[in-house]
């Protein structure tokens, strides 16, 4: 959940923004899942802020980011993390982290097939205690209320897993999507150091 700001940075190009994902994963998770998930998740940030995809889109275009990023060991980065696990290559390393993200994201398409937003989305795509799940629970609960913003963040908060770091993926999608303008008025007033965080965005901006 800490990794979504990577997505909003301007003018950042794919490699770059794997880089600083998985790095901030490596720093504080080391496995090779989390590096994964943390750039899958800077990867929605960033395509659905810039209107390169909708919401529908993005389980896809995660498929599509796995299959075409699993060999790739980023050393210039992550040095010899991936010796640390005992896995023999770097590629067989993070291979791992990008088949379990696919496995997370065949169980998040298997639950779009027949969404239920009644039924708890941890019973779906997993209760968020590692990061791959996460993500895709953190992703059904946006795809579930795709135009309800309020709701989704109110579904994903009332889940039975890590229900802080899934609503806080939930929110990170969908005001991707949507801009500030999905919520009300009145939340931005708030949150916590709401004036140093406007200064931040305004010079990210």
């Amino acid at each position: 959940m800490r990794v979504t700001p990577v997505g909003l940075l301007p003018a950042i190009d794919d490699d770059t923004l794997a880089d600083l994902a998985q790095l901030q994963a490596g720093m504080t998770h080391g496995h090779p899942t989390a590096l994964a998930a943390a750039e899958l998740t800077a990867y929605a940030v960033k395509i659905l802020a810039r209107d390169d995809a909708s919401l529908a889109d993005v389980p896809s275009r995660l498929r599509a980011r796995c299959l075409e990023q699993r060999l790739v060991y980023r050393d210039d980065w992550l040095g010899d993390l991936w010796e640390r696990p005992g896995a023999t290559t770097p590629d067989e390393y993070i291979a791992r982290g990008w088949d379990e993200c696919l496995a997370a994201l065949d169980r998040l398409d298997a639950a779009l097939v027949a969404p239920d937003r009644e039924a708890d989305p941890c019973d779906a795509t997993g209760a968020g205690w590692v990061a791959e799940e996460a993500l895709a629970t953190g992703l059904l609960c946006a795809l579930l209320f795709p135009d309800d913003p309020v709701d989704a963040l109110g579904r994903a908060a009332m889940t039975s897993g890590d229900s802080d770091s899934i609503a806080c993926l939930t929110g990170a999608f969908l005001g991707a999507a949507h801009g500030m303008d999905a919520w009300p008025d009145g939340w931005a007033d708030r949150i916590e150091y709401a004036d140093q965080l406007a200064a931040l965005g305004r010079a990210w901006d």
